[in-house]
């Protein structure tokens, strides 16, 4: 019987995600400065690539307020921590990915307007920028 072990599993499952359309990177590659070759986080504690969710953000929602779409941003931040439960806050992040998320603005004619503002295309996955970090 055949042992596989971690790193034999990482490196097929990123085979095959690059196969599904996944971009593939090294970890190293996007690590903070000075030790990045390309750095996409400010520190070793980010889990979020916040240019990527920043680009995302504006390319599905180009009729929404700049400053919606800041604060849709920053309640993707801020999800880890609304509550003490690890399972909360990965429900309410998935409900953020499938239905959008909840914000408000005020319109030109000092209305106000509630809106989702998407952080990926569901009908269109192709739309999506899919990253698998090594």
């Amino acid at each position: 019987m055949a042992k596989y072990t971690e790193s034999v599993l990482e490196e097929a499952t990123l085979e095959w995600l690059e196969e599904l359309g996944y971009s593939v990177v090294g970890g190293p590659e996007i690590a903070p400065t000075p030790d990045g070759e390309r750095p996409e986080r400010a520190s070793y504690l980010d889990v979020v690539l916040v240019e990527r969710l920043k680009n995302a953000i504006v390319r599905f929602n180009p009729e929404i307020p700049e400053e919606a779409k800041e604060e849709a941003l920053q309640k993707v931040l801020r999800v880890s921590t609304l509550s003490p439960q690890l399972v909360v806050n990965n429900k309410t992040f998935h409900s953020m990915l499938r239905d959008g998320i909840d914000i408000e603005y005020k319109r030109p004619d000092g209305s106000i307007a509630g809106d989702k503002v998407k952080i990926i295309d569901i009908t269109n996955p192709g739309k999506n920028d899919f990253l698998a970090v090594n």
